[in-house]
């Protein structure tokens, strides 16, 4: 038998689901493409979280997309096969025999854990690689580093396909060349490439940061693409924050609404930037 008796914790979970609901019938049938790496990867607690609320998504009508990276898992097995590796400003120099770990890691064990997770929370995941269904059509992005790709070409019939069918895809940042080579493609590019091709609502970029800081060390909540190559001009936008904000940049180009840079390490983060009136991290719009 319930009992009856209320604490502020539950009224305070019914405030929150009431208030949601005008952002609930605003995503309803939105896509949301979603970047999923950093250390939350990496951690099984993070995963079962993250995996619960992208079904929680997709049972309320929104059509999420998971793209994924796996750095760390990739260092790791090429440490324990005993394969050097380098990287020249980010990307990972990707010679043949490389790249044939980087497959290996990134559509078996990692997405296959991805789908899985999916899978316990009573969703229904299906990962791909973006050679599957010619997806991602790459060229070479820099003779330097080997078989990196950049996409050129996308075809998301597949993806279409599966939101009909209330399929979460879970995508491997892995192209395929004119020629029938096989490409590693940085994660938050696959995510951009993707997001542009589907004219996607939101492109969520989940990472290890709370979002884009100012020069006080401020995280902006609110940006323009204006504002964004500004900071990054006069060097307020440095590190590894610049090739997010250039993927944020590139996507709203192509047709995505807004783009948000998110900290992927906090709890319910991205329930939180699609459901809640303050949102979580930065948001960066066309204008």
């Amino acid at each position: 038998m319930r009992k009856q008796t209320m604490n502020r914790d539950w009224i305070a979970t019914a405030r929150t689901l009431s208030e949601a609901l005008p952002y609930l019938q605003r995503y309803d049938e939105a896509i949301v493409v979603v970047k999923f790496g950093g250390h939350a990867m990496g951690d099984d607690e993070a995963m079962e979280t993250f995996a619960r609320d992208i079904v929680l998504m997709r049972q309320v009508g929104v059509n999420p997309v998971i793209v994924h990276g796996g750095g760390p898992m990739i260092n790791e097995m090429l440490d324990k096969l005993e394969v050097k590796s380098e990287f020249v400003k980010g990307k990972r120099v990707t010679d043949a025999k490389t790249m044939e770990v980087v497959e290996m890691v990134l559509s078996g064990q990692v997405n296959k854990r991805i789908v899985q997770a999916i899978g316990e929370q009573g969703g229904k995941g299906v990962g791909l690689s973006g050679k599957d269904a010619n997806l991602i059509i790459c060229e070479q992005d820099n003779p330097d580093l080997g078989f990196v790709g950049r996409p050129v070409q996308m075809d998301t019939t597949i993806l279409h396909a599966m939101f009909k069918q209330e399929i979460i895809p879970v995508i491997a940042p892995i192209g395929m060349g004119r020629n029938g080579e096989t490409f590693n493609i940085n994660g938050d590019t696959a995510a951009g490439a993707i997001a542009g091709a589907l004219k996607a609502d939101r492109l969520l970029l989940l990472t290890d940061v709370a979002g884009v800081k100012n020069a006080q060390g401020e995280v902006m909540t609110d940006l323009t693409a204006a504002q964004i190559r500004e900071m990054t001009d006069d060097g307020t936008i440095a590190g590894g924050m610049i090739p997010k904000t250039t993927t944020a940049l590139d996507a709203i180009a192509s047709g995505v609404r807004a783009v948000v840079i998110l900290d992927g390490r906090a709890p319910n983060s991205v329930l939180l930037e699609l459901f809640t009136e303050h949102g979580a991290g930065s948001i960066i719009r066309a204008r």
